[in-house]
């Protein structure tokens, strides 16, 4: 028999899960410009442009909040107020720590020369990685709200969903991270 909250917010599910398809249909679209026009004719060659250490670093702290954001989804489950605020602390930290060197990387791109509209690789690459940028951005004020709403009197149930609708988006954004490192970046790398 399926839980009240189950049956109360299958519909919030279904309609987060829709958006998350039309989500994915952008983000191909994109995928497909970027192999399109990379390498462009004439500018800069990816290989030239990124670099390693970014990408591994990057990696590593987006990649590890997925599992600190588990350790939250652990603390839920048995209501563990410790656990959960463990988890969303540091999964914000660590998307912030993201989010810096995302930004680091386009400064130094652009400084260097490589801008948006260098050549069609660079502008494909600048719109892929900037809309994923933009979308780990949306989710640490998605955090911050949970956060707020954490310390509020609000009914557990409500609150396990909205984290659990908020843990989708995040892994989802975790997924095209990996597809845009094996996509975009590690083709050129070595």
């Amino acid at each position: 028999m399926k839980q009240m909250s189950d049956v109360l917010f299958l519909d919030k599910r279904f309609g987060f899960f829709l958006y998350l398809v039309v989500e994915a249909i952008m983000f191909a679209t994109l995928f497909a410009t970027y192999i399109i026009f990379t390498p462009a004719e004439r500018g800069a060659h990816p290989s030239e442009v990124f670099e390693w250490k970014t990408v591994a670093l990057t990696s590593i702290f987006l990649l590890s909040s997925s599992g600190t954001l588990l350790m939250a989804e652990k603390g839920l489950k048995n209501w563990s107020r410790k656990w959960i605020w463990v988890g969303l602390v540091t999964t914000f930290l660590l998307g912030a720590i993201f989010m810096g060197l995302e930004i680091h990387e386009f400064y130094k791109y652009a400084h260097e020369g490589y801008t948006l509209s260098m050549n069609n690789f660079l502008g494909a690459f600048y719109v892929l990685v900037g809309l994923h940028a933009s979308h780990v951005a949306f989710g640490l004020g998605w955090m911050i709200n949970l956060m707020i709403q954490f310390t509020k009197d609000m009914p557990r149930a409500l609150f396990i969903e909205k984290h659990k609708i908020f843990n989708y988006y995040w892994h989802f954004v975790d997924v095209v991270w990996v597809l845009i490192v094996t996509i975009v970046y590690l083709p050129y790398l070595f």
